[in-house]
């Protein structure tokens, strides 16, 4: 996908990219699980996201696109530590220790660390009541959808082989850090995506991707040997399942997938990118059901109907602001109109305005 350019994004590209965020990244819950059968959480990071890194940069030079510059390569090595080193890294080290259902319980919290942090929407996002009503009943859908694993969880962390979103053979103190982590690790999720996008608007969208997860991947490796991973490490004990495992996150989570998450936070708000934390534990509970024989019960199948209600509200209210925008501009003031955030980040002189109004946000100059 290109970057954002003069004319807005098309709407099957944008449709397509939710797509891939909503549906791939769920599904990457249960492939980490899998790696980590046989894999280290420090050597499973650096393999992902150094093969991924490699391939998309090599990509950027085949297509002759402007691969070594430091106006690129800063914003995007921070980015990416924020983003896949400690957020990403966090969850797939808490995998050890807690279910891949909890953990997505916990970092479907996201959407709200991003109304938080992103102080340049705060007015508009809080003057929105169906961002904040979409919110909060997804978050509520959420904790309503796994309320019975999340309840068994914490009832059972005292006894070893608990299933219900422990892992066996795990005290529950490591559970308890484990939480703790993935909260760390959703914060910097969040603060990682909207530097990204405000300090890396305009640059290509897969050389700050290519980057982003190299400078993750590299980061990963001194963090495994000081832990001891390397030394104890053997390829020849990885079985096929968790070698395939690999490939996915590779390909589909990381090459494709985050891809489409750079690329739809310069077209789309931070607030509405941010939806995929609601979407994905529901396609992490349907592999579950499908592929792992679970059931699911009334209560869970209201918590999913919960969850995507409150991401057509977000959608809803972004689709307003646009609307509004867009008749602005055009010279009609509707009365209840206000500044939209389509996505794209207004620039002058190659320094994004962040105060622009709805004129001077559609003349601007977008870097491509």
């Amino acid at each position: 996908m290109a970057p954002s350019s003069n004319r807005p994004a098309p709407t099957i590209q944008v449709v397509v990219a939710f797509a891939i965020l909503y549906i791939v990244w769920g599904s990457t819950y249960f492939f980490i699980r899998m790696s980590l059968e046989h894999i280290p959480p420090y050597i499973l990071g650096a393999m992902r996201f150094i093969a991924a890194g490699v391939l998309m940069l090599a990509w950027c030079v085949i297509r002759k696109e402007k691969v070594f510059s430091w106006k690129y390569i800063r914003p995007a090595v921070v980015s990416g530590l924020l983003l896949l080193f400690i957020g990403n890294g966090g969850l797939i080290w808490s995998e050890q220790y807690v279910a891949s259902s909890l953990a997505a319980i916990l970092l479907a919290g996201g959407p709200i660390w991003f109304v938080l942090l992103d102080k340049s929407k705060w007015k508009e996002n809080f003057s929105s009541k169906e961002t904040i009503i979409g919110l909060l009943v997804g978050f509520a859908g959420v904790i309503l959808l796994f309320g019975e694993r999340l309840m068994h969880s914490f009832g059972a962390a005292a006894q070893a082989g608990s299933d219900g979103g422990t892992v066996k053979g795990v005290g529950g103190h490591w559970q308890v850090i484990a939480l703790g982590v993935l909260i760390l690790g959703s914060i910097s999720w969040a603060a990682g995506s909207l530097y990204s996008k405000y300090r890396a608007a305009g640059n290509p969208n897969s050389v700050n991707a290519g980057w982003q997860m190299l400078a993750a991947g590299i980061a990963f490796v001194p963090v495994s040997w000081g832990s001891g991973e390397i030394s104890h490490f053997h390829w020849q004990d990885v079985s096929t399942s968790s070698w395939l495992a690999v490939l996915y996150l590779v390909t589909m989570g990381s090459l494709a997938g985050y891809t489409a998450f750079t690329w739809l936070l310069q077209v789309r708000s931070a607030t509405q990118v941010s939806t995929h934390a609601y979407v994905n534990p529901v396609v992490a509970v349907l592999l579950g059901v499908f592929f792992a024989g679970e059931n699911m019960s009334s209560i869970q199948l209201l918590g999913l109907a919960i969850i995507l209600v409150s991401v057509l509200l977000i959608n809803l209210a972004k689709y307003r602001a646009g609307a509004a925008a867009r008749a602005t501009d055009k010279g009609v003031v509707p009365s209840n109109s206000g500044i939209a955030d389509n996505g794209s980040s207004p620039t002058n002189g190659g320094r994004v305005d962040r105060g622009a109004g709805v004129g001077t946000v559609l003349r601007a100059r977008r870097a491509s």
